[in-house]
């Protein structure tokens, strides 16, 4: 697995900024088809770094619509959400984060859009290995019915594999988004 991660990482890194910018702005488009915005008040979104496809035009396109955008912080080992700020730290792996105002758990979150480094069709995914987001969303293994928060991937096409084997503390996407594709 951490053979693939790296991999994925470099294939991911090796994307121009300008592409980048264009596979960013072109995601937005599909988010758009999938994700039900109207009732959904608390959305969270990621800050790219080390390569991944960047929700900026995610991002202004929630704040442009009175939606109340959060990004995620790191608190120890848990994995938590802060209401957006223009003013940012950087946390202990060089992430940026807003500094923290109003702090939520996931399961107060109505959407949240989550990184990835690679993923299948089947919707599992590979993150960087540290378990924060499968830490933060394991209520959901345990409520079967729990609608919210709905979880979706965001990457870039060149990031699927053909096959990630799941593991028991692994959570299911609700969907992964490509500038191209939905996987649902």
């Amino acid at each position: 697995m951490e053979l693939i991660r790296k991999n994925l990482i470099k294939q991911r890194k090796s994307i121009k900024n300008i592409e980048n910018d264009r596979l960013s702005r072109k995601l937005l488009s599909n988010v758009q088809k999938i994700a039900r915005f109207k009732n959904q008040k608390k959305i969270a979104v990621y800050l790219a770094s080390n390569g991944e496809i960047n929700p900026k035009y995610i991002k202004k396109f929630l704040e442009s619509n009175g939606f109340s955008v959060y990004l995620p912080v790191l608190l120890g080992k848990t994995l938590k959400f802060a209401k957006d700020s223009k003013k940012t730290k950087k946390n202990k792996f060089g992430i940026d984060e807003p500094c923290a105002s109003q702090i939520l758990r996931a399961k107060s979150l109505n959407i949240i859009f989550i990184p990835l480094v690679g993923f299948d069709e089947h919707k599992n995914r590979i993150g960087m290995g540290g378990g924060f987001y499968d830490r933060a969303l394991s209520f959901k293994q345990r409520q079967k019915k729990y609608r919210n928060p709905k979880i979706y991937g965001l990457a870039f096409d060149l990031q699927k594999v053909p096959k990630i084997k799941s593991r028991p503390w692994d959570i299911k996407l609700d969907a992964i988004i490509t500038p191209t594709k939905i996987y649902q």
